[in-house]
């Protein structure tokens, strides 16, 4: 017996339409809310700018850094020098402790036996003062400190040991060139560090460097 085709037990026959899945468009609310976002997140980048004062006072706490830093290194230097002068001009005639005075100097003007020092290799300028460079500033202070202002209490050393001995013409001689070559780097210094503190804090002084 056959079976008709309108058989009421079977479902009606439909053609598939399509084998793809359908697309989905995204809701217009969806779209305006990525845009508020989006705009939101420019305007809370723009309202973190820093200002000038907040940059000027970076920049104060970038000096006392590194004034902090090297000062150790920079008080030793004048120290050598003071003792020196002291005992070239008779006032005072304790060698041993003018000597002490500027071994201890020398020493604390290496990076590897003062922490301050060490510090600096790791001091990193504010993002708020990108644009004045001052990486250099860092660089040259490191390259002031050592061997310059190293080699002045050490030189100073050196002519307190051979005082009275032909070989002190030659240190003091000595000292003499390594004083003219830590008067150029401190130049160097505050050159790259000059722009930053024109623009943004003009009563505020680079740090101490002595020689």
């Amino acid at each position: 017996m056959q079976t008709s085709r309108t058989d009421p037990a079977r479902p009606p026959y439909e053609p598939l339409r399509s084998r793809s899945w359908p697309t989905r468009r995204l809701p217009r609310w969806a779209v305006a809310t990525g845009v508020a976002l989006l705009a939101g997140g420019v305007a809370v980048g723009l309202s973190h700018r820093p200002t000038t004062g907040q940059r000027a006072a970076d920049l104060r706490g970038f000096l006392h850094q590194l004034n902090s830093d090297v000062e150790s290194c920079s008080g030793g230097v004048r120290e050598s020098l003071f003792v020196l002068r002291k005992i070239d001009t008779g006032a005072s005639r304790d060698l041993p402790t003018a000597l002490s005075v500027a071994r201890t100097a020398a020493a604390n003007c290496s990076p590897a036996n003062n922490e301050l020092l060490a510090d600096l290799t790791a001091v990193h300028p504010p993002e708020s003062l990108a644009s004045y460079h001052l990486d250099k500033a860092i660089t040259a202070l490191i390259d002031w400190a050592a061997p310059r202002a190293q080699q002045v209490p050490a030189d100073v050393a050196a002519a307190l040991t051979d005082r009275g001995t032909p070989a002190e013409a030659a240190d003091l001689a000595a000292l003499r060139q390594a004083r003219r070559a830590l008067d150029a780097q401190r130049s160097v210094v505050y050159a790259a560090l000059e722009p930053a503190i024109r623009a943004l804090s003009p009563a505020s002084a680079p740090p101490v460097l002595y020689g």
